[in-house]
């Protein structure tokens, strides 16, 4: 969806747009004449301590890469910026504080608008049409608005929720694990070889997961192992399945009542194909029959990118929340 590695555009006023999760962000810098933006990532996530996400470590990390992509991308004034991140609805007060001033210093930007990733995968994913989306990743969330009010389910972190996302399916699969190795009950041979391969010996696996600071992310990267044992493994699959349940559920609490919302799934655990996806449209279909199960439009970095194009024209319509959603300083791009 983003180009890379070039200058797309003539030097002119521009955006940012950052997506920020448990496992790296991303950022977007593009103009408002339609080009495509460009992107660049970082694998490293945003520490989250005592106050919640750090702003002035999502700082450290967003600036470098925005200026060098707003190199890349020929944009020399940047005017409008966009953040998406994970935990902002619960860990955000920090950010709301602090970020928008700290981003108009640094890079001279007049709208800052802070989204929960949820919002902006909402945005990416439907655009202005009432509707549900869940957004899957490492956590998982979902949300949904019929335009004058938005509705939000799970998103609690790794510890008290994400039911169904891959941190749950990752840390299920090593319970499994486990379990086999201690010769319990709903214990998985399978995942049990395949913990070995990745971690090494079973009883070191406490020391290597609870110190980490991106625990989370751990968690989720045994999630395609999951995956790639559910078709021979039903333990396993019972696993997917049970994930499939939590996100419908999920779906279903946030999904608007009236008429035919459209429903849209999003996010990198997608990407576990099949062995999940069949489960996931079963549940849908069942816990949200009067919905409409669509393909995304675009991912919650194009979310980011739509809202700051939007508000940097004055027609946003989405509609703000003090959790979920802020913007703060024009409205309306000068010309």
């Amino acid at each position: 969806m983003f180009a890379e590695g070039k200058a797309v555009h003539p030097a002119a006023p521009g955006y940012l747009a950052v997506d920020s999760g448990g496992s790296g962000l991303r950022v977007a810098v593009g103009s408002y004449d339609g080009a495509p933006p460009v992107e660049g990532r970082s694998g490293q996530p945003v520490r989250t301590g005592e106050r919640g996400i750090d702003p002035a470590h999502l700082l450290e990390l967003v600036l470098p890469l925005a200026r060098a992509v707003a190199a890349k991308a020929g944009v020399d004034q940047l005017t409008t910026a966009v953040i998406g991140a994970a935990g902002f609805a619960t860990l955000g007060d920090a950010l709301r504080a602090e970020l928008p001033d700290a981003l108009t210093r640094a890079l001279g930007v007049r709208t800052v608008a802070l989204a929960a990733d949820a919002v902006t995968a909402y945005i990416g994913a439907l655009g202005p049409r009432p509707g549900a989306v869940l957004a899957a990743g490492t956590g998982l969330i979902a949300i949904g608005t019929d335009l004058t009010t938005w509705r939000r389910a799970d998103g609690w972190g790794h510890l008290l929720g994400d039911c169904g996302g891959g941190a749950w399916i990752g840390r299920a699969g090593l319970e499994a694990a486990l379990r086999a190795y201690d010769d319990r009950a709903g214990g998985s041979a399978p995942l049990l070889e395949r913990a070995r391969e990745r971690f090494g010996r079973p009883p070191e696996l406490p020391g290597l997961i609870y110190p980490r600071p991106d625990r989370a992310a751990v968690l989720a990267s045994f999630a395609p192992e999951v995956a790639a044992c559910a078709p021979h493994d039903p333990v396993a699959t019972g696993i997917l399945r049970a994930a499939a349940r939590h996100m419908a559920e999920s779906v279903a609490a946030v999904c608007p009542e009236a008429g035919e919302p459209e429903v849209a799934c999003t996010g990198g655990l997608l990407k576990l194909g099949e062995p999940l996806l069949s489960f996931l449209h079963a549940e849908l279909a069942q816990k949200a029959p009067h919905a409409r199960q669509t393909a995304p439009q675009g991912d919650p970095l194009h979310g980011s990118a739509r809202l700051a194009a939007a508000l940097a024209a004055g027609d946003a319509i989405w509609p703000e929340d003090p959790r979920l959603l802020c913007v703060s300083g024009a409205r309306k791009r000068a010309t």
